[in-house]
């Protein structure tokens, strides 16, 4: 048994959104996920961070959440900013159920679990507070937190791991809410996604106050899932 994540899968099976048309970096991407994927087993556990499936509704989700569903392993899901299809855990779990979705779980407002290793996260947002927004982004911001210190609570006294989708800093941006919430917890690494192409030079990949960052988008790992551990 081991422990994976990967994000932003950005499948579009049940419409007409391939990231192909974004270059040769994603190129044959379902195929390649499908391959990476097929050297896991049953008992793997795969934390997904954000943006799985272009379509706009559960229902026009369904081949994207099969194909998930389909891979090996448990899966385990977290929001991210394109994911429209997210409803409520109520509304996901019974549609899960309903569509024979057996291996999908949801990480929201809670945590799940590796063994004794508690399994944490929470979409995430951008900490820009110039301009027109800034408004709605500082409220957005509070509710992530508000958000991620749920989940981290639930955990209790047990080893942590962060999962989110967008990164909470980079080269030039720190968002204070969400790192002083990963520090109060004694989070021991936090994993995220949502950068693409060029932009993904300024992720930070290593330790910043006492936590070790990684970038899990799927293009930057060339659509392998990342192992954190047996």
């Amino acid at each position: 048994m081991a422990l994976y994540t990967i994000g932003d899968l950005h499948l579009s099976l049940g419409s007409n959104k391939s990231m192909e048309v974004f270059g040769t970096a994603w190129a044959g991407y379902v195929e390649r996920l499908q391959e990476a994927f097929s050297r896991l087993q049953d008992g793997d556990v795969t934390v997904l961070c954000g943006d799985l499936s272009w379509g706009m509704s559960l229902e026009e989700s369904l081949e994207d959440l099969r194909f998930i569903d389909a891979l090996p392993g448990r899966k385990i899901l977290l929001k991210g900013n394109h994911d429209y299809w997210w409803n409520t855990a109520a509304k996901m779990r019974r549609f899960f159920a309903d569509n024979g979705l057996e291996t999908l779980e949801i990480l929201h407002n809670n945590c799940l679990w590796y063994g004794d290793v508690a399994l944490c996260g929470t979409r995430g947002w951008f900490y820009e507070l110039d301009g027109p927004e800034r408004a709605h982004n500082e409220k957005m911001i509070a509710r992530e937190a508000g958000r991620l210190r749920m989940s981290l609570a639930a955990a209790g006294s047990a080893p942590k791991l962060c999962f989110l989708h967008y990164p909470p800093i980079y080269q030039g941006y720190r968002c204070p809410e969400l790192l002083s919430v990963l520090a109060e917890y004694g989070v021991r690494a936090c994993y995220y996604g949502h950068l693409h192409g060029v932009v993904q030079r300024r992720a930070l990949e290593g330790q910043y106050g006492g936590v070790e960052y990684s970038i899990v988008a799927a293009d930057y790992l060339q659509f392998v899932p990342k192992k954190i551990c047996d």
